[in-house]
Order: structure tokens, then C-alpha cells, then sequence
């Protein structure tokens, strides 16, 4: 009878632990263990996904938010992506984890942690996997609405009075099919406001001559590109490093330049400036604005040089912070509760942001998880 009762016993403790791992039968916060997870670049790729992941980790803790970086050459060291992701899961404490920007090899990284866990929501920003593919992998995606770029960008170049649009890429970007449709849209808008639409090749900065080659590339090809077009030409790229670059050069060339590949005031505007943000004054928009705004009048180019007035992929990171402290906590219907986070996204931008799940129309398929972020112009 006592060996039959220790045996009930033991079954009874087994199914509770097995409960508690998989958190779906019990509250995720029961004991209070959380922790989430985050994987940016590193500074050198783009500064504001470090930082605001940082300012997370400064508000819960290093003891509930970890961090981690992919490596600047993420194409060849995909092992090295896996393994980082991995290296968070481990923690049987993390409940969520949040990547941006989601690199190629992303969704390699959640088949791997599946294989061991299947109770982790993955969040997931500034999308390089194929939107299809994505959507099977992770809970919750945000991406900039690139297709909605589409014609917002050449309309704003236009109101801006560019007669040229140039458009710097590289072939891997290219192979990604929302940025490959977005530069198909920008043709068409441009063919439809008379601009001149260009297609410039940029050496990818994951290459062998590295982020260095690509932006001494945009250096010296920004003024060849305006000697031949004019000053009325606006500047697009596809990729984080070339900001800076771009930037610089635009202005000093008095040229045109409607918004960045990740449209916000943090990225690549202050380095390019040269604007030291006082200690006060980090993460005040207004501040930014105001000191880029001074720097654009002064470099002579006052009204040719716009972005977002939110720094997208920081919002991505910040208010998607939140929401998984929300779902941890309970406090979402399910794992994609879009009413909860374009609570956060205002929260975060003290604005309404349009929030659109992507429509694949070769397929007819909607998918309800991969929401397309779209916000208005701020002009310098």
C-alpha cells in the first residue's frame, strides 16, 4: 500500500514538473523566475538596436534580461547566430526572446531551440527571412512596412524636389523578396512622378572588403552620382552601414535624402552629424530632432532631408519588451494579442502607428502574425 501511494506520488510530482517546463498549464510567472532574452547586432552595424536593448536590461536587470550580439560577418559565422540563441534558451528560466534585426539564420535558430523547448515566444524585428518562413517560426514579427515605402518614399523625395532616385543595394538584399519588391515599387512610383529612377550596386559590407569598404564606397560614389544627376537626386540604401556615409555625403553635396533604410532620428543622423547626445538627453526624440534639424539648416540643405519621427527598431525592441513582460505576466489574449501591442507601440511613440498583417498577393494568403509598421515624415 505504501509503495503504491510513493509510486501515485511520484507520477504526480513527474506530470507537475513537466507542466512547469512547458508553461502552457501553469502561469508562466508562477514563482516569479522570468527572464527575456534579446539579440541585436553589434554597435558597429546599427548602434540603436544595442542601445535600446541595453535600456531594457537597465530597467528589469541583468538578472531578467539577457543580452546577446551576432557577429558583423553573420553570413559566413551562422553556426555562431545558432549557438547565440541557443546559449539563451539554456536559461530554463527565459520565457521570451527577442531578435532584431532577424538575420538570415534566424529561423534555423528557432528549429534548434524547438528541438529543446517549445514553450519560448519568439519576437522577432527588422525581418531579412522570407516572410513565409518567418511567419512558421516565430509568435510575434515586427517589420517597417516596405511595401508601403513603396510609394510613400519616392513622394516624399519628390516633394522634397528630387528630379533622381538612387537606389544603393547589393545582391543578398536583394534576394530578400519584400526589399527586392520594395525597389520594384520604387521604380514603378518613380516612372509614375517622372523621377529617374537608378539602381546602383554597393559592395555588401558582409563581403570581403567589409562594413569599411562599403561605406569608403558611399563616400566617394555619393559625389560621382551627383556631378552626373544633379543636386536634386535623392540617396536610398538598403543597409544599416551605409547611413553614416550617405548621410555625410548628401549634405555636403546639397543633395536630397527622404529617409533611411530603417527610417529614424537615432539612425546614422547623430554620427554623421557629429551630434553628442548629452547623458539628460538620451532617449529624448524631440532632443535629436531638434539638434539634427540645426545641423541640416546650417549644412545649407534646410527641407531636403527627412525620416520617421519614431526610431523603429528601438520601438521593435523597447515596446516589444513590454509586451513579453505583458504575456508573461498573463496579461495577453495568447501569444499575438495586437491590441496589447499597439497599446505599447503608442506607449512608445505617443502616437498611432498603422499596423497591417502582410498580404502575400501571389498567394492570396494573409499572415496575422508578420505586422507591417507605417509611419508619417518629420522634415530637417
Amino acid at each position: 500500500m505504501l509503495k503504491r501511494l510513493l509510486v501515485t506520488l511520484l507520477v504526480f510530482i513527474m506530470i507537475f514538473s513537466l507542466a512547469a517546463c512547458n508553461g502552457k498549464e501553469v502561469s508562466n510567472d508562477n514563482d516569479g523566475k522570468w527572464k527575456i532574452g534579446i539579440m541585436t547586432g553589434t554597435v558597429s552595424q546599427n548602434e540603436e538596436e544595442y542601445r535600446a536593448a541595453q535600456r531594457v536590461q537597465e530597467k528589469y536587470g541583468k538578472d531578467r534580461v539577457l543580452l546577446q550580439t551576432f557577429p558583423d560577418q553573420f553570413m559566413k559565422e551562422q553556426e555562431t547566430v545558432i549557438q547565440n540563441v541557443m546559449t539563451m534558451a539554456s536559461d530554463q528560466d527565459l520565457k521570451v526572446i527577442i531578435i532584431c534585426q532577424a538575420i538570415p539564420g534566424t529561423c534555423a535558430a528557432i528549429d534548434k531551440v524547438k528541438e529543446i523547448r517549445d514553450d519560448i515566444l519568439f519576437i522577432v524585428g527588422s525581418v531579412a527571412e522570407d516572410p513565409k518562413m518567418i511567419s512558421s517560426k516565430a509568435d510575434v514579427i515586427f517589420q517597417i512596412d516596405e511595401l508601403g515605402m513603396g510609394p510613400a518614399v519616392p513622394k516624399q523625395a519628390q516633394k522634397m524636389g528630387a528630379k533622381v532616385f538612387v537606389h544603393y543595394s547589393f545582391p543578398r538584399h536583394m534576394s530578400y523578396a519584400l526589399l527586392s519588391k520594395r525597389r520594384d515599387m520604387f521604380r514603378e512610383e518613380c516612372e509614375k512622378l517622372g523621377i529617374k529612377f537608378v539602381e546602383a550596386t554597393a559592395p555588401d559590407p558582409t563581403g570581403d572588403a567589409g562594413i569599411s569598404g562599403t561605406q569608403q564606397f558611399i563616400l566617394e560614389d555619393v559625389p560621382r552620382k551627383v556631378a552626373k544627376y544633379g543636386k536634386d537626386t535623392n540617396f536610398f540604401s538598403t543597409n544599416c552601414a551605409m547611413m553614416e556615409p550617405l548621410i555625410r555625403s548628401v549634405l555636403n553635396e546639397k543633395a536630397i535624402f527622404a529617409q533611411q533604410c530603417c527610417p529614424s532620428p537615432y539612425h546614422g543622423y547623430p554620427g554623421a552629424l557629429g551630434i553628442e547626445i548629452p547623458e539628460d538627453k538620451k532617449g529624448s526624440v524631440d532632443y535629436i530632432i531638434d539638434e539634427i534639424s540645426k545641423k541640416v539648416e546650417n549644412g545649407g540643405n534646410k527641407g531636403r532631408m527627412s525620416t520617421w519621427p519614431v526610431p523603429m527598431a528601438m520601438m521593435f525592441i523597447e515596446a516589444g519588451a513590454e509586451y513579453a513582460v505583458d504575456y508573461i505576466k498573463g496579461n495577453t489574449d495568447g501569444k499575438l494579442d495586437i491590441d496589447k501591442i499597439k497599446e505599447h507601440f503608442k506607449e512608445y511613440a505617443d502616437a498611432d502607428m498603422q499596423i497591417t498583417p502582410y498580404h502575400d498577393d501571389e498567394t492570396g494568403k494573409t499572415y496575422e502574425n508578420y505586422l507591417m509598421i507605417l509611419s508619417d515624415f518629420i522634415d530637417f
